[in-house]
């Protein structure tokens, strides 16, 4: 990961077919053709998922659906992206939308899971929680039940100098919510992050 890395070039794939749309991204380019494979196979494998799990909850019937993404960081050899599915079946109540999250180096094609960004054996667990519980009383967010703790594998992006947490409709508040984002800055980390991991890169100065 260097600092100086230049963005990826990113192309827009789609998938048509009646009734569905949906936009996702795929890079192009890179220095390591290995590296490329596995990201964009990666995230072809997620768009997949996510219209799998949208089969498996909407109702029998025709099933309008779209997609689309946003990259969150293109820089210092870090691309970060969330994919979205947005699904509806007639006449279930209303739609749904999943949202999934791809972090990776594109110097060696290396996925990031959320344990990954933090020193072994560090409660990044507990850190990370309290910090969301702290936010969820200081912006008022309405939760389903009292907030206990993230998952280990909790859906995450990287975005700048920030790590944001973020959790599926009905996971933890009202649908009404949305989806509860919860940006951390990774000066804040600082101590626990890993030397190897985006956030170090990101937390850089220079």
């Amino acid at each position: 990961m260097e600092l100086n890395q230049l963005p990826a070039a990113v192309l827009t794939r789609t998938i048509s077919r009646p009734n569905v749309t949906i936009y996702y991204p795929q890079l192009a380019g890179l220095a390591n053709p290995q590296a490329e494979q596995k990201i964009n196979q990666t995230l072809s494998r997620y768009v997949q998922d996510l219209i799998n799990r949208q089969h498996d909850i909407q109702v029998p019937g025709t099933t309008d659906m779209q997609g689309s993404y946003e990259i969150k960081n293109n820089q210092r050899g870090i691309f970060s992206v969330t994919l979205n599915n947005y699904a509806y079946t007639y006449p279930m109540a209303h739609g749904m939308t999943y949202l999934k999250s791809l972090t990776a180096d594109v110097q060696t094609g290396k996925i990031f899971s959320l344990r990954d960004l933090f020193k072994p054996g560090s409660d990044y667990v507990k850190v990370l929680s309290d910090n969301i519980r702290r936010q969820i009383a200081e912006r008022r967010i309405p939760t389903l039940e009292p907030f206990k703790a993230i998952r280990p594998d909790q859906d995450f992006y990287v975005a700048d100098k920030a790590l944001v947490i973020y959790f599926q409709l009905y996971e933890i508040t009202p649908y009404y919510v949305g989806f509860p984002m919860f940006p951390i800055s990774v000066f804040e980390l600082e101590p626990i992050i890993s030397e190897k991991g985006p956030l170090s890169v990101m937390a850089t100065n220079s």
